[in-house]
């Protein structure tokens, strides 16, 4: 054996690093291993690049709006080679920090593959490390759609390094993926067709407001087929055809680039949990309510690995918290899920938190619904943006706010409020005698209670 480890931790995002520096400053001896660049999905191919297109996306967005109304002059319009050197100039030097955080912490790093080679033992280039504990942060990737030229199929990794924006883009399922960069995409100037299976898309938030959200989808001209299965990719000369079957009827798509927005999977395949006496169950751990493995008890997992909560970086952030502190006291903390919000950076945003109205009917509690369109309230209007609105859950007898629903301008920052109320059970009363700053986004939440 070469290495001894107290802590090794397979992969670099949000829950690995969190475990990896809680443990260090225990005094214990940690090391990382992740095949890819240092610092995981959100920080170099999710939520931060992301962002930062949506952000120039919503920059042209708002100066087309208000046409008319002090904006005039020549027409914008996005330049995608700028705007993929501007995003690098956040993730190209995420890797390197990372690294040179962890070396400053004293934590070992390997850029290498790794694999079990018992309970206590992670086979990683050549050499092997034996450790006391080992933490599965792994992340998540595409999952496998069992459709003929599945292998066609570019990822939102792929999507994200693109030096040319194609005219004719596909995604291929009707979630955060495709929602987000269609808007994106869209506004950039190209064609996009979104083909989903099922008879919505996105289907964890309010169909009302989705399909508003929709509705301004459709007026970018984003083509989304609902209840549209994809039978075939093929690969042509000049592109790609993409076979669907909807309602019985064949047709064919043509593009330039399809992108796979159906879904991911924890990334475990590689990872020989046999090995390690690790059990898992349909592509998922099995994890007892630590995030600790239910068969091999030095074994745990944080973040989309662990599927335990939503696929969130706040979330593996907290689970990495969490394991680091069972792993150093002893199992005694447990992941709380509760007010976690999700956000749909289309533009207009769409976000949510708490139970949506079948989730609460299920249930059979007892609530009353706020619920508006608010396009011609200041907040909307003062940027011109004509899709805006929401809905709230408000528990009777408690006033505790059971579930909320936003879509417009700033809805993802105001969510959290809403996710902090619903985390602390804080009735309507409370959040009603607020004094937010005026003229904000947040000043309207008395108005929708």
């Amino acid at each position: 054996m070469q290495g001894r480890y107290d802590l090794v931790v397979i992969g670099s995002g949000a829950g690995a690093t969190t475990a990896a520096f809680r443990c260090r400053a225990a005094g214990w001896r940690v090391a990382i291993v992740d095949h890819r660049p240092f610092g995981g999905t959100c920080a170099l191919r999710g939520c931060d690049p992301k962002k930062v297109l949506v952000g120039i996306a919503d920059a042209l967005d708002q100066s087309q709006r208000l046409r008319g109304k002090g904006i005039s002059g020549g027409e914008p319009s996005i330049d995608w080679r700028q705007l993929m050197a501007f995003k690098r100039s956040f993730t190209d030097p995420v890797p390197n920090r990372r690294e040179e955080e962890l070396a400053k912490h004293g934590i070992d790093a390997f850029r290498e593959h790794a694999r079990f080679r018992g309970p206590n033992a992670i086979e990683v280039g050549n050499q092997t490390l034996e450790t006391r504990f080992t933490l599965i942060a792994t992340g998540a990737v595409p999952m496998r759609l069992g459709i003929a030229g599945e292998e066609y199929l570019a990822t939102s990794t792929d999507f994200l390094e693109l030096d040319e924006l194609p005219k004719r883009l596909v995604f291929v399922g009707g979630g955060f993926i495709a929602a987000e960069f269609s808007h994106v995409a869209a506004r950039a100037g190209a064609a996009v067709t979104i083909l989903e299976r099922s008879p919505t898309v996105l289907a964890q938030f309010d169909q009302e407001l989705v399909g508003w959200l929709n509705d301004k989808s459709a007026g970018l001209g984003i083509d989304i087929r609902l209840k549209t299965r994809v039978e075939s990719i093929e690969k042509t000369r000049d592109g790609f055809r993409v076979v669907t079957i909807s309602e019985g009827t064949r047709s064919v798509v043509e593009a330039d680039l399809v992108v796979h927005a159906a879904g991911r999977t924890p990334d475990l395949e590689t990872l020989d949990l046999a090995a390690a006496n690790v059990s898992q169950e349909s592509g998922r751990l099995l994890l007892n309510e630590f995030l600790q493995s239910t068969s091999n008890p030095a074994v745990y997992a944080a973040g989309d690995a662990a599927s335990s909560g939503p696929p969130l970086t706040p979330v593996a952030s907290r689970d990495g918290a969490v394991v680091a502190a069972n792993m150093v006291e002893g199992n005694q903390q447990r992941p709380n899920y509760q007010g976690v919000a999700s956000v749909v950076f289309t533009i207009p945003p769409l976000a949510s938190v708490g139970l949506l109205e079948d989730e609460a009917q299920r249930r059979n509690l007892r609530y009353r619904v706020r619920h508006e369109k608010t396009s011609d309230w200041y907040t909307a209007r003062r940027v011109g943006e004509d899709c805006s609105g929401f809905k709230i859950l408000i528990e009777d007898g408690t006033e505790r706010i059971l579930g909320a629903h936003l879509i417009g301008p700033h809805a993802e920052e105001v969510i959290n409020v809403f996710a902090l109320a619903i985390r602390a059970d804080l009735p309507v009363s409370r959040l009603k005698e607020a004094i937010f700053a005026y003229p904000t986004a947040g000043s309207d939440i008395a108005y929708m209670l």
